[in-house]
C-alpha cells in the first residue's frame, strides 16, 4: 500500500508536465477598462498552460508566428495608437531558428486604446497566435472576440465557437489546490526509501540531554519548524538567484555536502558508543537555565538542515516539478508549494522527535536506553556509507565497489548482532545476564539480514536494497547470469534482428554502465542517430547516480523477463545521467536556453535537456520518442507496476509503428 501510494503521488506531479494528445495550451479572455470620458482600453489576456509559451507581437524576420490582433471596420469606435504588451516578454535563446525570441509564458496581457463616438460601442475582431512548448507547436490559430459595453453579461467573451466546443478553459491551479498536492507530496516525500534512515538518526538525537518535557518538546517543534522554513526558503532561493530547477540536485550529490554528512553520521554513531559526548563550547551559553536552551536550539535547526538535505536524493522526484517552477521566477507559488511539502515532511519527523519525552519517563534498569543508542550507533554507521557511494558514483572514482560496500554492511550488522547477544560491551553498558525474548527477536531479524546481504556478494541483485546500493556494474566478482531469455511472450517488436546491436561505439562507455546486461547510448544525439539507422523508438531514461527510485526501477521492474526482453528488441536506449560531473572539451560546452548559463559537465547538459524538453528535472524519467526526439506518449516517471510500465513501452512501439508508416 505504502508503495503504491508513493508510486500515485509521484505520478500525479510529473504526469502533469506531460503533453496531451490534443495541443491547445492558451485560452483567452477579453474585456475592457473605461479609462476616461469616451475613452477605453481593451483588454487581451492569454493563460498559458504550464510549460508552453506563446510569442511577442515583435519577433525577427524569419522567426515563428507574431502575436497579432485584427478589428473589424465598425461604427461607433476608432482605434488610438497601436496595440500594446502590458507584460514584459522574456528574450530566450531559440534553438530551432537560431537566434533569441520574445515569449509568454503563464499569462499575456495585451491592450488596445480605443476613441468611443456615443456611450456604447462593439468591437469584433480576431487575435491570431502560435503556440509552442520544447517538443511541438499548434498551427497558427484564430479566436475571434466581441467586446462590449452595450450589455454587462457580454462584457467577457473567453473563446470563439472552436474553443466552447473543447472545452479549454484556464488550466491554472488554485493555490489551495496546489498547496493540498503539496502536502500530499510531502507525506509521500517521507515514504520514500533514503529517509527512513533518518528518523531514528531523529529519535536517537532527541533522546540526548534534556529530560524536561517542556524542553524536549520546544527543542522538537524548532526542528519541524526548521523543515518548514528550510524548504519555503528554498522555493524562494531557487526564484530569486535564478538557481535553477537543478539546485538541490547539486546539493544533494556535491562531494562537501555527502562528505560533511558522512563524517556527521560517523561522529554521531562514535558518541553513541560512547567515545565522547558532544557538547557545545562554554562560550556560546551562560547560565544554568539557558545552556540546554541555546544549545537545543542550535541543535534542533542543525538536525533540520541535515534532514532535509539528506532526503534530497530521494524526494527529488517529488519536488523536481515545483523547482522547476521555482526557477521561472514565480516567487508565490514555488513559495507556498514549498511550505505544504515542508510541513507535511516535518510532521512525522517531529512526532518521532517528541517520543524520546516520554522514553525518558520509563526506568532505566538494565542500561536498555543506552542500548538503544549503541544499536542507532551501528545503523548511522551503515547509512553513513551512503554519502561515500554517492560521491564516488557520480565523480567516477571507482573506489566504493558494490562488493565491497556489502561487505561493510555485512561486518556491521554481524557486530550488531554480538552487540545484542551480549558478546560485545561499551564502557556505558550494564552486564547484560541474559537475552529477552525482544532482544533475541532483534537478534534474529539482526542475522536473518545479514544471512540475505551474503548473496549479493555473488550478484544476487537483493532487489529489497536496489535503492541504498551501488549499482551491480561495479561489483569485482564474476556475476553469474541471473536473468534467463524467455521468449514466452508477444510483443510489438521492430527490426528484432538488430536485438542489442549498436550503431556505433557509444560515448562516455568508460564513465557509464547500462544495467542487467543490456546496450545502449549515453549521448543523446548519439542515441537518436541510432535509432534512425535501426528504424526503432527511442527509450530515454533520465536518471542520476544517486537517484534512489531509478535503481529501484532497474532492479524491480527492468529486470522483469518481460519488460526485460522489449527493452532489448524495440527500443535504443539512451540512458542520460544528470548528476554527473564529468567536465566535457570546450567545444562541447552549451548555453543553457532556460538560464542562459553555459553548461560544461554531462551532468548539467543533461538536466538541461530534461528540462527544456520536459519541463521537469524528476528522476528517473523515461520518454519514448522518435528519431527527433518527439514524446509519442507521456512519459513515464517511477512506476513499480510491471504490467502498468509493459503497456506503456507496447503503447510507445505501436504509436512509433503507426508515425513511421504514415
Amino acid at each position: 500500500m505504502i508503495r503504491k501510494l508513493t508510486v500515485v503521488l509521484s505520478f500525479f506531479l510529473i504526469a502533469s508536465y506531460a503533453s496531451s494528445q490534443i495541443y491547445d495550451p492558451v485560452s483567452w479572455d477579453f474585456s475592457y477598462e473605461k479609462k476616461g470620458e469616451k475613452q477605453y482600453e481593451l483588454i487581451f489576456t492569454a493563460s498559458i498552460d504550464e510549460n508552453s509559451h506563446i510569442y511577442s507581437m515583435d519577433v525577427p524576420n524569419g522567426g515563428p508566428i507574431p502575436t497579432s490582433f485584427i478589428f473589424d471596420s465598425l461604427p461607433g469606435y476608432e482605434l488610438v495608437g497601436n496595440t500594446f504588451e502590458v507584460t514584459k516578454p522574456v528574450e530566450l535563446l531559440d534553438e530551432a531558428f537560431g537566434f533569441k525570441i520574445k515569449t509568454f509564458s503563464n499569462k499575456a496581457e495585451f491592450r488596445q486604446k480605443i476613441a468611443v463616438a456615443g456611450s456604447s460601442f462593439t468591437v469584433k475582431g480576431a487575435v491570431n497566435f502560435m503556440a509552442c512548448n520544447n517538443a511541438t507547436c499548434s498551427p497558427p490559430k484564430d479566436v475571434e472576440f466581441i467586446i462590449s459595453n452595450a450589455d454587462k453579461a457580454a462584457d467577457r467573451v473567453t473563446a470563439d465557437a472552436g474553443n466552447l466546443l473543447s472545452g479549454q478553459p484556464p488550466q491554472k491551479r488554485g493555490l489551495l489546490k496546489f498547496f493540498l498536492i503539496s502536502l500530499l507530496a510531502g507525506f509521500a516525500g517521507v515514504l520514500t526509501p533514503c529517509v527512513f534512515p533518518m528518523i531514528p538518526m531523529t529519535v536517537a538525537f532527541f533522546s540526548r540531554g534534556s529530560e524536561n518535557r517542556s524542553k524536549s518538546v520546544f527543542k522538537a517543534l524548532i526542528f519541524g519548524i526548521s523543515i518548514v522554513l528550510i524548504y519555503s526558503s528554498l522555493g524562494i532561493i531557487v526564484s530569486l538567484t535564478s538557481a535553477g530547477a537543478g539546485f538541490a540536485n547539486t546539493l544533494s550529490t556535491h562531494w562537501i555536502p555527502n562528505l560533511l554528512f558522512f563524517i556527521l553520521f560517523v561522529v554521531f554513531a562514535t558518541s553513541f558508543f560512547g567515545a565522547f559526548e558532544i557538547v557545545l563550547p562554554n562560550k556560546w551559553v551562560s547560565g544554568a537555565d539557558s545552556k540546554v536552551d541555546k544549545g537545543g536550539t542550535l541543535a534542533s535547526f542543525f538536525m533540520g538542515l541535515t534532514t532535509v538535505i539528506v532526503s534530497f536524493s530521494c524526494t527529488g522526484p517529488i519536488i523536481g516539478a515545483l523547482l522547476v517552477e521555482a526557477a521561472s521566477g514565480d516567487v508565490l507559488r514555488p513559495t507556498i508549494g514549498m511550505v505544504g511539502f515542508g510541513v507535511a515532511f516535518a510532521l512525522p519527523f517531529t512526532v518521532f522527535a517528541l517520543f524520546p519525552s516520554f522514553m525518558s519517563r520509563l526506568p532505566k534498569s538494565g542500561g536498555w536506553l543506552n542500548s538503544i543508542k549503541v544499536v542507532l550507533g551501528f545503523i548511522m554507521l551503515a547509512f553513513s556509507m551512503k554519502f561515500l557511494m554517492t560521491i564516488d558514483s557520480v565523480y567516477s572514482l571507482g573506489i566504493l565497489s558494490r562488493d565491497l560496500f556489502i561487505a561493510i554492511w555485512i561486518v556491521l550488522f554481524s557486530l550488531l548482532g554480538l552487540y545484542l547477544m551480549g558478546k560485545i560491551k561499551f564502557a556505558h553498558d550494564s552486564e547484560l545476564k541474559n537475552i529477552s525474548t525482544f532482544r533475541l527477536f532483534l537478534v534474529i531479524i539482526v542475522f536473518s539480514f545479514v544471512v540475505y546481504l551474503v548473496p549479493g556478494l555473488f550478484g544476487s541483485p537483493l532487489k529489497g536494497l536496489s535503492s541504498f546500493l551501488p549499482s551491480s556494474t561495479t561489483t569485482e566478482l564474476n556475476i553469474p547470469k541471473l536473468i534467463s531469455e524467455s521468449r514466452s511472450y508477444t510483443s510489438p517488436v521492430i527490426n528484432t534482428a538488430a536485438t542489442s546491436i549498436l550503431c556505433s561505439e557509444p560515448k562516455h562507455e568508460d564513465i557509464f554502465d547500462m544495467p542487467l546486461g543490456l546496450k545502449g547510448y549515453f549521448d543523446y544525439k548519439q542515441g537518436l542517430a541510432c535509432a534512425k539507422e535501426q528504424g526503432k523508438p527511442v527509450l530515454i531514461d533520465f536518471k542520476g547516480h544517486a537517484c534512489a527510485n531509478c535503481k529501484l526501477m532497474e532492479a524491480r521492474v527492468w529486470s522483469d523477463q518481460e519488460v526485460l526482453r522489449r527493452l532489448k528488441d524495440n527500443f535504443v536506449i539512451v540512458a542520460l545521467y544528470v548528476d554527473d560531473r564529468t567536465q566535457l572539451p570546450e567545444n562541447e560546452w552549451i548555453i543553457s536556453t532556460i538560464d542562459g548559463k553555459q553548461k560544461k559537465t554531462i551532468g548539467k547538459q543533461n538536466e538541461d535537456l530534461e528540462i527544456s524538453k520536459f519541463k521537469t528535472n524528476a528522476l528517473p524519467l523515461y520518454v519514448i520518442t522518435d528519431h527527433e526526439g518527439n514524446p509519442l506518449n507521456n512519459p513515464m516517471p517511477a512506476n513499480m507496476n510491471i504490467e502498468e510500465y509493459k503497456k506503456w513501452l507496447d503503447e510507445g512501439v505501436k504509436l512509433f509503428a503507426g508515425k513511421i508508416s504514415e
